[in-house]
């Protein structure tokens, strides 16, 4: 199953985050398939950067968002 998740980056303490899209199988850091946008969480300015036609069309062939991806993704439309 393919699924919209979070893969984290960044330093310890100072997360910042890729949204990718990848197998389920995968590690959370491991390989991917595509990253669609970044959340950096300790930004106050514009934290959220997501390209939401990719997001769209994988969601339309199946992926499946985690919880987290999805609420983020309804912040970005907003």
């Amino acid at each position: 199953m393919v699924k919209i998740r979070l893969r984290r980056m960044g330093a310890k303490k100072a997360p910042y985050y890729r949204i990718v899209v990848a197998d389920s199988r995968s590690p959370r850091d491991g390989r991917f398939i595509e990253e669609i946008g970044t959340y950096d969480p300790l930004s106050e300015t514009n934290p959220l950067r997501v390209d939401l036609e990719r997001a769209k069309y994988w969601i339309a062939n199946g992926a499946q968002p985690t919880d987290t991806v999805r609420g983020l993704l309804k912040k970005a439309e907003a």
